[in-house]
């Protein structure tokens, strides 16, 4: 069959990519049906099959593979819009969700007080049991009690369970049967069993992620299975991949049973697509990506053609918020994207976001009721947006609603509507970059030295100022910016993880114990591995990896490990190097002369999914691309009569100078005076800063 669909569903847009065996990009762009996701995907899939001359019906029965990434879990979090929950930890330890890890921003401020755990203390109860470190048992389960207590549930309006017993990584035969229990007296009830889910020592993360996995399953399985319903009634009969959190793919049927890989779902594949972009014309394979949505802005890293990975991610502010626990894509999100609405604080300062206007009413310029105004407003105030070619013309904005409401602003701030608009501008761009900082100068990475890739609808309204300010000299747009994530999937391969807790150091390591772990993974991932062979993937790789520290550290890095195996010194010596070169590039230190002790084991499992080429290699032009139309444009310092062309007619080779402005069906390039532009080979933008560019 000739076609792969890869769909986002964001806060404010729903994104289609679809492509052929040619490798062609279609892309078709809705607002997102906060009731129902199929309502927003037919939409979209009706603007590509239209380009490509095909009903909704029709493209989905000639389409080999869908693949679907969604903002709705981690929303559910953020808005605590999930199942009633109920958390069971072993008697006398009630508080794990409440004290997190302990740490605040400001360690001085002795008024602030403790966040809301995750599962309200009222619906968290203790359990008569103990295990102990070694996976003795102190204490056995009280089975009554457990039954007593799981029969008061029904009344409580308990719609799901999460259980995070002490010790249970040692020995988990008390959560399997409390497990047991739960699927004898409340038939259908979703749980998650820590031990099952994320094996690692720190006990808030492994009851953290068991709470979110849980919490997640009534609200993620009735979407997921609703879509995959509708999907089939619609004409599609293959495979259903979703993507996860980090930055893979896995089958419906599989995520189904741990939603909690949904978590940043669609950031997460950003990164992968701005590697292949990079990849095809041979840039600095130090990658910065950026994806400016309708809601949120997204920045991710790419290092030495490795996709950035975290195990400390936050959902919510550092500390005070729920730490995720499990293994993402090292996603750094601020509330600062087309949808994001300004406004001024009391003491005055113009502020954007980080509240949204969304897709339900949008920005003022939608016509859908919004008033307040947001960036995309702005950039209609400023000519960036053309309101008769919002997304190639399939949408008409409002300027007259647009300029109105950005105008109340400007009555509070005493500035003209003009200034008002190059503000809100200006204080976004701000923002990303200050996002931008945090995830790379703050980490030891110099932005000159990377490549900066602009993706998302709005990321190229403001990317040239962004790079000019980060001193990058090379900065990539490509002509599917306006769908990066939904592009990413297209590149993405089936991933799963599994992992097992041992603790031992190097001066003295246990080889049977960690091959013990190991040998578990292996188990796990080859579980796994059968069901993929059934599904006819064959190209099949194993990674491994493990979290150490120094001793008397408190925090680990994750350090690859070469095989699943550990048989002699050299094979410790060689993880041993392996953590001092990672600690070196991390923090710029090394201690030689310190044993390293190593914690959590992980595995990875890595499908490959033949990944469709890139665009085709655009035709040389033979002579200077002429502009569509012209457009008065600000700049900050007086409007300005600007070209805009159409990226449909420009061919390999062309430069453009600013000020110009680009058009592409999903996104707009806006090209600042001094700029440059020149179409690559493959039909993707390379910009060049204005300092740069007189260089």
């Amino acid at each position: 069959m000739p076609y792969r669909i890869s769909v986002d569903t964001g806060g404010t847009f729903t994104d289609v990519v679809v492509t052929d065996e040619k490798g062609r990009f279609t892309i078709g762009k809705a607002l997102t049906d906060r009731q129902r996701a199929f309502a927003s995907i037919e939409a979209g899939l009706a603007v590509a099959g239209e380009e490509l001359g095909l009903s909704v019906g029709d493209l989905l029965a000639a389409t080999s593979l869908f693949i679907y990434g969604t903002t709705r879990a981690t929303n559910g979090i953020v808005e605590r819009k999930i199942a009633r929950t109920a958390f069971l930890t072993t008697a006398g330890f009630p508080d794990v969700l409440l004290l997190k890890e302990g740490g605040k921003a400001e360690p001085h401020n002795l008024q602030m007080e403790y966040p809301d755990p995750y599962v309200p203390r009222r619906l968290t109860f203790e359990i008569p049991e103990r295990v102990n470190a070694e996976g003795g048992i102190e204490t056995p389960l009280d089975d009554a009690a457990v039954r007593a207590l799981l029969l008061q549930f029904p009344q409580r309006g308990i719609e799901a369970i999460a259980v995070c017993l002490l010790w249970s990584i040692a020995n988990p035969t008390h959560e399997k049967r409390v497990g047991e229990l739960i699927e004898g007296l409340l038939p259908g009830l979703p749980y998650t069993l820590s031990h099952e889910l994320n094996p690692i020592l720190r006990e808030y993360r492994r009851a953290s992620s068991t709470a979110i996995d849980a919490s997640l399953k009534p609200l993620m399985q009735s979407y997921l299975l609703t879509l995959e319903q509708d999907l089939r009634d619609a004409g599609y009969a293959n495979d259903i991949l979703v993507s996860t959190s980090f930055g893979g793919v896995m089958h419906l049927t599989d995520v189904v049973k741990k939603p909690i890989y949904l978590v940043k779902s669609g950031p997460a594949m950003a990164p992968i697509a701005g590697l292949a972009y990079v990849a095809a014309e041979q840039l600095a394979e130090d990658i910065i990506v950026c994806d400016a949505g309708g809601t949120t802005f997204d920045v991710s890293l790419v290092r030495e053609g490795q996709v950035e990975f975290s195990r400390d991610t936050w959902l919510g502010p550092q500390w005070t918020g729920d730490n995720l626990g499990m293994a993402s894509v090292a996603v750094h999100s601020i509330g600062a994207g087309g949808g994001s609405i300004a406004w001024v604080d009391p003491g005055g300062l113009l502020r954007v976001g980080p509240q949204s206007a969304g897709s339900e009413p949008g920005p003022a310029c939608y016509g859908r009721g919004g008033q307040s105004p947001t960036v995309t407003d702005a950039a209609v105030v400023l000519g960036y947006i053309d309101p008769g070619h919002f997304l190639g013309g399939r949408m008409t904005l409002d300027e007259n609603a647009a300029r109105q409401a950005v105008e109340q602003l400007s009555v509070v701030l005493n500035e003209t509507v003009d200034r008002t608009a190059f503000a809100i501008m200006t204080v976004a761009n701000e923002n990303m970059i200050e996002a931008i900082k945090e995830l790379t100068i703050n980490e030891g990475i110099n932005p000159a030295e990377s490549t900066l890739v602009a993706g998302g609808g709005a990321g190229g309204l403001g990317i040239v100022p962004i790079a000019a300010e980060l001193g990058c000299r090379t900065v990539l747009v490509p002509r599917t910016a306006g769908a990066l994530s939904a592009s990413g999937m297209q590149f993405s391969d089936i991933i799963t993880e599994a992992g097992a807790s041992k603790l031992t150091t190097t001066e003295s390591f246990d080889f049977d114990g960690v091959n013990a772990a190991l040998g578990e993974i292996d188990s796990h991932l080859d579980s796994f591995a059968g069901r993929l062979r059934e599904r006819g993937f064959a190209d099949l790789t194993k990674r491994y990896f493990v979290e150490a520290r120094y001793r008397f550290q408190v925090w680990e890095l994750e350090i690859e490990v070469a095989n699943a195996r550990f048989e002699s010194k050299a094979d410790v010596d060689a993880l041993v190097e392996e953590f001092h070169r990672v600690h070196e590039r991390v923090f710029a230190i090394t201690d030689p002369g310190q044993a390293v002790e190593c914690l959590n084991w992980r595995g990875r499992l890595i499908a490959k999914v033949e990944a469709p080429d890139l665009e085709p290699v655009r035709a040389a032009h033979a002579s200077g691309a002429e502009p569509d139309r012209r457009r008065s444009a600000y700049f900050g310092s007086g409007l300005v009569e600007t070209p805009i062309y159409l990226g449909e007619q420009l061919v390999a080779g062309i430069e453009i100078a600013g000020p110009a402005i680009i058009e592409e069906p999903t996104s707009t390039l806006v090209i600042n005076p001094g700029a440059r532009a020149r179409v690559s080979a493959g039909g993707r933008y390379l910009l060049t800063p204005p300092e740069e560019a007189a260089r």
